[in-house]
């Protein structure tokens, strides 16, 4: 077959140049061969098992029961002590001596120490930095691959180049003795071959935290079949268990369709069976939790991260170092404006997912409306217990609205219809506020979208 001419070229030119020799390629071949032949009556072995087990249980959910833990809902403890933070915070934000470092990247360096020092803010990016040192601390190497290391929008800096000499330094190749290794590349806009790279690579290193990056969320269009084929059905076909993360940056910033939205209508169209995990966080504390929680717990699944664009600057995204010794990543968070005592007041609960919360709860207050903010940090697998727990917090609360930047179309409303109306559509009434549905994720104009998004927010305020 055609891969096996491929190989067979390729083999021979390896031994002609010396690289390795006819013997080593029939090791390699070997080994490879015994590995998939073991991985093959394993899956056999397995599918036994899995068979028994349906017969002798009335409710089944699939084939990872037998291959890994099923997923569940409990917390994973991920903070971190403030010591092991202070040292990844020192290999951050300092440089050898006499490495000359560009002023408003240093200028950059010295706001973070002082705001390490402070106890906060701490910004998305930085957020990041912390969880990727904490995991290489603790042995745990971390991969990245995209189209930026400095990070799409100039929030990363992952690498240090000297003035002078373009000398690279890695900051986090520096924050503990045995730590694991940082490994970030550039990658080029072949979405589908980096992506399906990138998966192979989490089948081979389970134990590192492997992330693809798209540059703008709209990226993900062009490595989509490899998700449909790989990366939410690799368990359930294969038996294959990744831990990929991919961040894609999504948010309606009056940027244009390709740079609004990353579709994420088309990745929750494809979860089932507990395969993949799906988040829109919308702090710095609950993407650094989220990170750490993704090589802490037990099962491994990809996860898709909704990243931001103007929460890695917004002021209602920081966080306090606080946040990061303690907690844990929170699938669901109630609104931390409304205490117990003004909760019998609220008549609305409303519903949403990432930074167009934040505009809501500037608008809610602006207006000191009776509404309270619920912010879906996980939309799959759906946090429906938690939901209900909160919900009880509401005993006037009527009205169940779902907001959403995206058009109606798009974005999770529906897919998270069916499980609103489901659990809770005996007690209240559940309404989508949302963009009228479209072609196009987004229109192409800033001030059109500006006067869109006024809109939707207004018409929450307005709803009765």
């Amino acid at each position: 077959r055609s891969h096996d001419l491929v190989s067979t070229i390729y083999t021979r030119k390896l031994v002609e140049e010396g690289i390795i020799t006819q013997a080593d390629s029939d090791k390699i071949v070997a080994e490879y061969t015994a590995a998939m032949e073991d991985a093959f009556h394993k899956a056999k072995e397995a599918d036994v098992a899995r068979i028994a087990v349906h017969e002798n249980q009335d409710q089944f959910r699939g084939s990872t029961a037998v291959f890994q833990p099923q997923y569940n809902h409990a917390p994973v403890r991920t903070g971190v002590s403030q010591e092991a933070l202070a040292k990844v915070a020192h290999a951050l934000t300092t440089t050898p001596d006499g490495f000359h470092v560009n002023r408003k990247i240093q200028r950059l360096l010295n706001n973070r120490a002082k705001a390490f020092e402070n106890g906060g803010p701490i910004e998305w990016s930085y957020a990041e930095s912390l969880a990727w040192g904490t995991l290489l601390s603790e042995g745990t190497p971390v991969r990245l691959s995209g189209q930026d290391r400095r990070g799409t929008f100039s929030q990363r800096h992952a690498y240090l180049y000297d003035e002078e000499t373009r000398e690279r330094y890695a900051p986090l190749d520096h924050v503990a003795e045995g730590q694991g290794k940082l490994c970030v590349y550039n990658s080029l806009l072949s979405e589908a071959a980096v992506l399906g790279f990138d998966y192979g690579y989490s089948l081979d290193y389970p134990d590192m935290l492997c992330q693809w990056e798209a540059q703008f969320g709209d990226f993900v269009n062009g490595a989509q079949i490899v998700i449909d084929q790989f990366i939410v059905s690799g368990e359930d076909k294969w038996k294959q268990h990744s831990g990929l993360v991919m961040l894609l940056p999504h948010g309606f910033e009056g940027q244009g369709p390709e740079h609004s939205s990353a579709r994420m209508e088309r990745v929750l169209l494809a979860c089932a069976e507990d395969n993949v995990q799906v988040a829109n966080a919308s702090t710095a504390a609950q993407y650094f939790h989220l990170l750490r929680r993704q090589m802490h717990r037990t099962v491994r699944k990809p996860l898709f991260i909704f990243a931001p664009k103007s929460l890695l600057r917004a002021k209602p995204a920081h966080s306090k170092i606080g946040d990061l010794t303690h907690g844990t990543f929170e699938e669901l968070l109630d609104d931390p404006f409304v205490d117990d005592a003004a909760a019998s007041a609220v008549t609305k609960v409303v519903i949403c997912s990432g930074k167009v919360s934040h505009e809501l709860i500037a608008a809610r207050d602006a207006a000191d409306a009776p509404i309270a903010v619920l912010r879906a940090e996980q939309l799959y697998p759906w946090p429906a217990e938690k939901m209900s727990e909160v919900l009880r917090r509401y005993p006037n609360a009527t009205d169940l609205i779902w907001l959403q930047e995206e058009p109606e179309n798009m974005g999770a409303w529906n897919f998270v219809k069916g499980r609103l109306y489901e659990r809770h559509g005996d007690d209240y009434q559940i309404t989508r506020i949302s963009r009228p549905e479209s072609g196009s994720p987004a229109t192409g104009s800033s001030s059109i979208h500006a006067q869109e998004q006024a809109e939707l927010l207004q018409r929450v305020i307005d709803f009765e």
